[in-house]
């Protein structure tokens, strides 16, 4: 098991410190970058090392140390260059790009060539697609590539070189960029420098100026000015009100068929429905017939209920109409239970 430095546990000491003692868990990314400053990847010992100064266990660190990719799990090369084969930089050539290193290097995706330099991997998207085809050498760019560039920068690097990246500062070997990752300067002369944004990433803003395009009130002297403790918010924009005479969505009929919806005009007398009632009865909908009544008034209630939409009156007349509808089931129901009478 490989036991980590006095630096480095100063370090690691240095990096928990950065946060509050209840969240001492956020510092686990960059203590594995700090371990894998000192062996070149994180090992089961770095991912047993990050557990015991943080109180966790080695699932939980090594659930995080195998859902990044910038975390190697297994021994990496001092280079590791990545080939961007997505979409773009596949068009312009990025698949060809790989298969060439591949080839020349002797190794396949995530493999380390036999002197321990260089380990090749293809990457997913390198977010440089306007200087496609594009590889990455620990992560600085070098853009535009091509078989040929690309077999040039792997020689050179193995044989002890640090070609200088298209953007950014010089190239620092893979365990050396991992201190940095982990929060700590780098003090080597050019180690870190602010790179310069390409032509391509420029276009954009060249034709804007060229055209006189920019956003409307766009003042780009104005001064950003950060919410204060006691400032107000913005006002809510109240609803807007609903148009005067405005009326409810229309709603489709129901389907005749459907018992969750009854009205005058779908219930039918059957033996399984209501007919209509007088105002304040209710209407089972539940599937249970009715209870008992008279027949004669039962029928002559439905009737009523379906007449013909020629004989429909105004809206106006609604009320009037079923008081009478009404009366009329009424003295159908007394004349028979009258007849019923006489006839006894």
């Amino acid at each position: 098991m490989t036991v980590f430095t006095d630096e480095t546990r100063t370090r690691a000491r240095e990096i928990i410190a950065r946060y509050p003692a209840d969240r001492s868990r956020s510092a686990l990314l960059p203590l594995l970058h700090l371990v894998q400053s000192e062996e070149g990847y994180v090992s089961p010992a770095g991912v047993a090392f990050c557990a015991e100064v943080l109180g966790l266990n080695k699932a939980q660190v090594g659930a995080v140390a195998s859902f990044y990719t910038m975390y190697k799990r297994r021994p990496t090369g001092d280079w590791l260059v990545s080939v961007c084969t997505n979409t773009m930089c596949n068009v312009l050539g990025g698949q060809e790009v790989y298969d060439t290193l591949a080839e020349h290097l002797g190794v396949g995706h995530d493999e380390t060539t036999t002197d321990g330099k260089v380990t090749l991997e293809h990457a997913e998207c390198l977010a440089a697609c306007d200087y496609g085809p594009v590889m990455t050498v620990n992560y600085d760019f070098f853009d535009g590539v091509d078989p040929q560039t690309a077999v040039g920068l792997v020689d050179e690097l193995r044989a002890g070189g640090r070609p200088t990246p298209s953007r950014g500062a010089r190239l620092c070997t893979l365990k050396e960029m991992s201190v940095q990752l982990a929060g700590f300067a780098d003090e080597r002369e050019g180690a870190v420098a602010d790179g310069v944004p390409g032509e391509p990433s420029l276009r954009g803003l060249r034709l804007a100026q060229e055209h006189g395009i920019s956003a409307p009130g766009f003042d780009p002297n104005a001064p950003i000015r950060s919410a204060q403790a006691g400032d107000k918010p913005a006002p809510a924009t109240p609803p807007k009100a609903a148009p005067t005479g405005s009326t409810a969505p229309d709603v489709p009929a129901p389907d005749r068929k459907s018992p969750q919806v009854r009205t005058a005009e779908t219930r039918q007398p059957d033996a399984k429905t209501a007919v209509p009632d007088a105002p304040g009865t209710k209407v089972p909908t539940d599937g249970t017939a009715p209870g008992p009544r008279d027949a004669q008034a039962a029928q002559a209630a439905g009737a009523a209920a379906n007449k013909p939409a020629s004989d429909a009156k105004p809206a106006g007349d609604d009320a009037e109409a079923q008081e009478r509808n009404l009366s009329e089931a009424e003295s159908t129901g007394r004349g028979s239970a009258n007849d019923k009478g006489a006839q006894k």
